[in-house]
């Protein structure tokens, strides 16, 4: 059985409260600010750090602000239709991953609007912290004791509260994808020259993982039916994913690409 801080709370300072989750996400952009600099060798960029931490700064919106409307478009639309003001009350919980990504797209888009040639490239390089941002944030999803699995005897089940029996650490099992995912992606852009391939890996490696770790977790909202089976919304979104996978990857082999090969 693994035990893990069951806290939601780091500390609290004059009375407010800093949560796990927040310190989490900090730590994670933290770690893209010092990481981006000393990656983009690997695609001939020659960005000052100051230049770095804008799109850090700008990543950051993007993902807060995309992860929650994604989060209210894609799973409790009704709900937020009726409560509109839940809409803003994030520390309540409620992001999510799929529409971080389109939010960190956005980013890029508008960063590079004036070099589009150079999307790919940035894209490279940023899977690396992306994957680990994504690694570290699911830590937080543990420690939360939300995003939970279905029962199991294995002996690295975990126990929650108000939940009968030993549950499958699904977060933690993201977590470790996540890293791997990592791993892959800096192997990857060390290896290959062409940009746009390393965004391919990672976005279809994260579909992926993400849609088969959904089988072992319990459901947090309704499902899909989609005739031979029943999808989360969380597969159906990963689906989406690895369908943008495809298009970059369709979009790097053509020869009037933006990365001009």
């Amino acid at each position: 059985m693994i035990l893990f801080p069951s806290r939601t709370i780091a500390i609290e300072v004059f009375g407010f409260a800093i949560h796990w989750y927040g310190l989490l996400y900090l730590a994670g952009f933290l770690l893209a600010m010092v990481l981006l600099p000393r990656l983009q060798k690997y695609r001939q960029m020659s960005w000052k750090k100051e230049q770095w931490n804008d799109l850090v700064f700008w990543g950051v919106l993007g993902v807060v602000l995309g992860g929650r409307i994604g989060f209210v478009l894609f799973y409790e639309p009704l709900y937020f239709l009726q409560n509109p003001l839940e809409i803003f009350a994030v520390w309540k919980g409620g992001m999510s991953s799929h529409g971080g990504f389109v939010g960190v797209i956005l980013v890029l888009l508008f960063v590079m609007r004036t070099h589009l040639q150079q999307i790919f490239v940035l894209g490279d390089i940023v899977t690396v912290p992306a994957a680990l941002g994504l690694a570290i944030g699911r830590i937080g999803n543990l420690i939360n004791q939300e995003l939970y699995g279905f029962p199991t005897t294995l002996p690295w089940g975990i126990t929650i509260p108000g939940v009968e029996g030993l549950r499958h650490p699904t977060a933690l099992y993201s977590s470790l994808g996540n890293m791997c995912i990592a791993a892959l992606c800096f192997w990857h852009l060390r290896s290959t020259k062409k940009p746009g391939m390393t965004s391919v890996l990672f976005l279809a490696l994260y579909a992926v993982s993400r849609f088969l770790i959904e089988f072992l977790r319990v459901p947090s909202h309704s499902v899909v039916d989609v005739g031979v089976m029943t999808l989360t919304r969380g597969q159906v979104l990963s689906i989406m994913v690895l369908l943008s996978a495809l298009l970059v990857w369709w979009l790097v082999q053509c020869d009037k690409m933006w990365c001009g090969e």
